[in-house]
């Protein structure tokens, strides 16, 4: 398994359209990507579990990554709340 955490640094936080990119790169992979508040958690590929979130600005999350190609998949989420989020 990888994980990582993120503090959201998007000023609305984790809105629609991030969330539905999201939803998109995380079905490109075998793996199963899961993202978790302090609270919460929800499978990255289900666009509205991860808009229940409720996510916000400055909000730290962590990033579970399970499966075949999980290396990949984990940077490839990395970067992706790097550059949207």
């Amino acid at each position: 398994m990888e994980t990582f955490q993120y503090t959201i640094t998007d000023e609305i936080g984790i809105h629609a359209r991030p969330a539905g990119e999201l939803a998109k790169l995380a079905k490109e992979f075998q793996s199963k990507i899961t993202i978790k508040t302090e609270t919460k958690q929800a499978d990255a590929e289900r666009l509205m579990a991860v808009m229940a979130l409720g996510i916000r600005h400055g909000q730290t999350v962590t990033v579970e990554v399970c499966g075949a190609d999980e290396e990949e998949a984990a940077e490839a989420v990395r970067k992706f709340f790097e550059a949207k989020l």
